[in-house]
């Protein structure tokens, strides 16, 4: 439709960056318009609740994603409290990606509802900007969601750009412009640059993008190690991270990073368990079936381990939940806090579920069909699951959806 013919020019690039609106949100918005102009928070609703996503009315108060739903509904007491629908989400996030996949034949899904496209080669740079909002409108007319935009030099200064446009707009950072355009800014707003990172670099004096980008680079690298030289490369503008086809998906995972560090031992199975049983559902929702179970722990000093293990073909809950805390018994010290958490199935093929003759029964598979069409309907956290492994396998005032 827009005339997607690339014409090359050496040493370039053109990264264009898609993030939907507060997605959640807006979808429930589509179902519900009373709900527009209100806020609005998606995520658990009781003591151990976490938001998945709210609206822009709420984050004024200073709500924000993964924080816990007691301390939101403190900030903003007036806020509605919706339990999610994770299969309405992937609907319409699959109207998406099919909108992008018509336009762009390469592109790259990074999350349910971010995408990235490169441009690079298309005929002129403003070219791209034109071709960009054509594919903004045609998602919006669509679908009637809201989405913004950024376009500029790497994935790090579009995904920028799309921050400084929200909500529901779109903004170009032209070449040549990107540490003039980041300078002013709170050093937190460079990606990967969490609350703790930001408080070590404030007591160096450094609360500014251009202050990081001209803060001597030995000195930096006496407190943040090996990290400080990546961190001064992004403050600068520099990002040379690839952006990656988008194919029928390999694995499937989810991971959530906290706003404070914890060792909170029982938080932490709870949240591991509810994203046992969200990826276990978007498995069977793909009619697909996983060998591989993998869990990842990142660490305040931003060290990342990860354990897997292999497993016969399945897409029952209760064997990756098994396997999942036996990983994260051996993989976490239970003294050192956790900044991330992530869970992934892997090996990946296409297929239902299937009887295991020794560990599943007739009535388990029908009640993980029933339990499947409840969470379609109306989201993965209204519903638990019983476990005889020893511990709650799935916390019903834990919401897993996540997003980072």
């Amino acid at each position: 439709m827009f005339n997607f013919r690339p014409l090359l020019i050496e040493n370039e690039r053109t990264i264009l960056h898609l993030d939907l609106d507060s997605f959640f949100v807006s979808v429930e918005r589509l179902k519900n318009p009373e709900l527009h102009g209100k806020p609005v928070i998606v995520g658990g609703s009781s003591k151990r609740g976490v938001v998945a996503a709210c609206s822009y009315e709420t984050r004024k108060f200073g709500v924000h994603s993964a924080m816990p739903m007691m301390q939101a509904l403190k900030l903003c007491p007036d806020a509605i409290v919706i339990g999610g629908s994770h299969g309405e989400y992937s609907v319409y996030s699959k109207m998406v990606t099919n909108i992008i996949r018509d336009e762009a034949p390469l592109f790259e899904k990074s999350s349910i509802d971010e995408f990235y496209i490169d441009l690079t080669g298309m005929e002129k740079y403003f070219g791209c900007y034109q071709w960009a909002t054509a594919l903004r409108q045609r998602i919006i007319t669509e679908t009637k969601l809201p989405i913004s935009f950024g376009l500029s030099v790497n994935k790090m200064m579009a995904k920028i750009a799309t921050g400084e446009a929200k909500p529901n707009g779109q903004l170009m950072i032209p070449r040549g412009t990107e540490k003039d355009f980041l300078a002013p800014m709170k050093v937190g707003k460079i990606p990967f640059i969490g609350e703790k990172t930001e408080e070590t670099l404030n007591k160096l004096g450094i609360r500014t993008v251009g202050q990081l980008a001209d803060y001597n680079p030995k000195h930096l690298e006496q407190f943040l190690g090996s990290h400080a030289i990546t961190l001064q490369q992004r403050a600068n503008g520099i990002d040379h991270s690839e952006v990656t086809p988008f194919h029928d998906a390999k694995s499937i995972s989810t991971e959530r990073t906290f706003h404070e560090d914890t060792k909170d031992e029982t938080f932490l199975r709870s949240l591991l368990s509810a994203m046992v049983e969200k990826v276990s559902f978007e498995l069977r929702d793909d009619e697909k079936l996983a060998s591989c179970v993998t869990v990842k722990i990142r660490y305040p000093d931003f060290r990342t381990v990860s354990k897997q293990c292999m497993i016969k073909l399945t897409a029952s809950d209760h064997i990756f939940a098994e396997k999942a805390h036996q990983l994260f018994n051996e993989l976490w010290d239970h003294k050192t806090p956790i900044r991330l958490l992530g869970f992934r199935l892997g090996h990946l093929e296409h297929g239902k579920q299937q009887l295991d003759m020794f560990r599943d029964k007739p009535e388990q598979v029908k009640l993980y069909q029933a339990l499947d069409k409840i969470k379609a309907l109306h989201g993965t956290d209204k519903i638990a699951r019983a476990s005889g492994i020893g511990h709650r396998i799935h916390d019903k005032d834990l919401n897993p959806f996540s997003k980072e």
